[in-house]
């Protein structure tokens, strides 16, 4: 007697599929975004060790806005 159980369903193959590529899109995401958080935090800190070791320490001076008259 053949067991119910272990007999291909066409549906079940289709949503699981489905749902397989839906969280391979979700993992390439979260990969990317990790990768770019990374990148950027190993670029400011590799501008923070040249800045300390430059003597550059002080933070720089923004410009400051000029006023206008009203009239």
């Amino acid at each position: 007697m053949r067991n119910p159980w272990t007999a291909k369903n066409p549906f079940m193959s289709a949503w699981l599929s489905a749902a397989n590529r839906v969280a391979g899109s979700a993992r390439g995401q979260a990969a990317a975004a990790a990768k770019r958080q990374v990148t950027t935090m190993q670029t400011e800190a590799t501008k923070q060790m040249i800045d300390f070791w430059s003597g550059n320490t002080a933070p720089k001076a923004t410009p400051s806005k000029k006023r206008t008259k009203k009239r």
